[in-house]
């Protein structure tokens, strides 16, 4: 393919989420608002501090409080990035890289579809299906991580290829690393693609090796070498992006991970991801469970991700032809690759993350793996269609170019309904908007400009009213009334959509508690001022 033809595809590619970005003037969900949040730290010169909190899993005590101490700061700087370019600390700048990213994409698919088969058709076709990418396509343009993973994951693959044309240019296993490196600083489970790295390396390493009658000394000897040499050149692209971030938690934290993520591990159910004090997640609480319950929860994100391998990573439509490539091309070490990372990244968003995975951390993390689906699902067709002409002698190339367009044609309808639907019929916004005129009421009542409050959406109201906030705590009143005396937080908004069991009595019956004062409610959110005991 020409460069004219992948520069065609990259205006195409942004028409979608350029459009789409008309309807999204906020970042519209916790995660979004998150990592504009954190750009926006970022970018004033306050640096890697929050004056707001999401969870409370790192153990901070106080505002502001070090960043990213459980998500990670990539996408943060891609916001800053895009603020820093435009002089803009505003939310369409903001987006401007992860939408030139979403551009990308496309081009990027249609590059690696090409290095499969040699076929242009074949790669615009991929392209296409990246263009109208279904349950992604809302996501592509915000601040998430969405298309940061697409765009790191068809790089990996593409220089995965490269290395399989020729393992002993050194220089593309530095490559791997340094993907792996950015798609840890993206999320942390981005460690997987190191690991992969690595087993990628050992397979090449013994690549060839006969193993009847082997003399297992004689491959020590020859292929361990091999495979450090490799390991160690992608260690050190990872580390090149990793270090600096390692340090920093070090020196924060005392450790090179933040400790709220392994916290995530003793959840006994989602809303404990906001638990208070956060030493309250451990093995104990965990086990005390017992067995059935822990199995029942992991049964139940084993549905709920199999669901959205199929729906969201599949496309419905798209789900069975990638299967049919995977099966069709499964000697590629590209594709053997991306079954084991998959089957990993599955088992771990299943077995030890079962609630954040079901969330949608599987849904986000397996986004790496789409430009290999769409570069896979037209040979999948075609496959399909091969078989359909062995047994029943139907069809020719002619059929093969009319359903392609079709299975585009469809793929492009499901897009522009899952965009209406997440855009108008749900609406982009999750109560968001809402924050301003709650800001503007608590103005009227005296708020000070340094009185905390505590709300659904912290990082959201911040960026909504430049108020510091904290998120509700998974337990009851006496749980709020503990971090309000920690934080010194003055005032709880209490919206009817993040409204926990144990608060339905305070929602309901908001008048004559004496800690809590009712002070008027907008738009179904209650507003209390906190008074301690």
């Amino acid at each position: 393919m020409t460069l004219r033809a992948y520069l065609i595809l990259f205006v195409l590619a942004l028409i979608p989420p350029v459009a789409i970005a008309q309807f999204q003037p906020i970042p519209g969900y916790l995660d979004s608002d998150y990592y504009y949040a954190g750009g926006l730290q970022l970018v004033s010169g306050r640096g890697f501090t929050e004056p707001y909190m999401w969870n409370y899993l790192d153990g901070s005590l106080a505002l502001p409080h070090p960043s990213h101490g459980y998500w990670q700061p990539l996408a943060s700087l891609v916001a800053a990035l895009g603020m820093w370019l435009t002089g803009r600390a505003d939310y369409a700048s903001a987006r401007l890289f992860f939408i030139l990213i979403a551009g990308v994409i496309p081009p990027l698919t249609a590059y690696l579809a090409y290095l499969f088969t040699q076929r242009r058709d074949l790669a615009l076709a991929s392209a296409c299906l990246a263009i109208f990418s279904v349950y992604s396509a809302p996501f592509l343009g915000v601040t998430d991580n969405f298309g940061i993973f697409m765009l790191l994951g068809g790089l990996y693959f593409i220089f995965v290829s490269r290395i399989l044309q020729n393992s002993e240019r050194l220089s593309n296993w530095f490559w791997l690393g340094l993907f792996a490196g950015l798609m840890t600083l993206a999320r942390s489970d981005g460690l997987l693609w190191l690991a992969i790295a690595f087993l990628f390396g050992l397979l090449q390493a013994v690549h060839g090796f006969q193993f009847k009658n082997a003399d297992y000394k004689a491959l020590a000897k020859t292929a361990l070498p091999v495979f450090f040499k490799f390991a160690l050149i992608a260690l050190i692209g990872f580390l090149l992006i990793m270090t600096p971030w390692y340090l920093r938690n070090l020196n924060v934290y005392g450790s090179l991970m933040a400790p709220g993520g392994s916290r995530a591990l003793w959840l006994a159910n989602y809303d404990q991801t906001f638990s208070y004090p956060p030493d309250l997640l451990n093995k104990e609480a965990f086990f005390a469970l017992g067995w059935r319950q822990i199995i029942l929860d992991r049964l139940g994100a084993l549905k709920d991700n199999a669901l959205s391998a199929f729906a969201a990573h599949g496309a419905i439509i798209l789900f069975p032809f990638i299967l049919i490539g995977i099966y069709a091309n499964r000697k590629d070490m590209r594709v053997k690759l991306a079954v084991y990372a998959w089957l990993i990244l599955f088992s771990v968003m299943t077995l030890l993350f079962p609630f954040a995975g079901a969330r949608g951390a599987f849904f986000h993390a397996g986004a790496a793996f789409q430009p290999l689906w769409w570069a896979l699902t037209p040979l999948g067709l075609d496959a399909f269609l091969d078989f359909l002409r062995k047994k029943k002698n139907w069809g020719d190339e002619r059929a093969k170019v009319v359903f392609r367009a079709a299975l585009t044609l469809i793929a492009a309808i499901l897009t522009v309904f899952v965009v209406y639907l997440r855009l108008f019929s749900l609406g982009w916004s999750e109560g968001e908007e809402n924050y301003p005129p709650i800001e503007q009421f608590l103005l009227e009542h005296n708020i000070q400009p340094d009185d905390i409050v505590i709300v659904r959406n912290p990082p959201g109201y911040y960026i909504s009213t430049n108020r510091s906030a904290l998120p509700i705590p998974y337990g009851g009143e006496e749980t709020i009334l503990a971090v309000a005396e920690q934080f010194d937080a003055k005032y709880f908004i209490l919206e009817k959509t993040a409204t926990l069991n144990s608060l339905k009595d305070l929602y309901k019956t908001p008048a004559g508690n004496p800690h809590f004062i009712f002070l008027g409610e907008i738009d179904e959110a209650k507003i209390f001022r906190i008074e301690s005991k």
